[in-house]
């Protein structure tokens, strides 16, 4: 598998970028924030109702929308507890990660 540039669109060559540099940005990374969270959200579903204030204060929008309730999509939280702390009905808890 080739390595991909962050840029494909610059050539850090033609634009005169030494070859010698540390190599920060020049390729993607695979992490996601799921991967080195610590703490992780939950939702319970009979406490939530749907009032969307975690979804108005989660700084990277991985709050979504269930029929119900509203859910947290794992892969893009960064586990902050900003949804928690924020929850009129505490709805939702921060528990500690566990190695998957």
């Amino acid at each position: 598998m080739s390595a991909r540039r962050a840029y494909p669109m610059r050539d850090p060559a033609a634009d005169g970028v030494p070859a010698d540099l540390c190599p920060i940005a020049t390729a993607l990374n695979p992490m996601q924030p799921g991967d080195w969270r610590s703490l992780r959200p939950v939702v319970d579903r009979g406490k939530c109702v749907k009032c969307a204030v975690c979804w108005l204060y989660c700084p990277v929008q991985c709050v979504v929308e269930r029929p119900a309730w509203f859910d947290i999509d794992l892969a893009t939280c960064k586990g902050c507890g900003i949804c928690a702390t924020e929850c009129p009905h505490r709805a939702i808890t921060m528990i500690e990660e566990v190695a998957g």
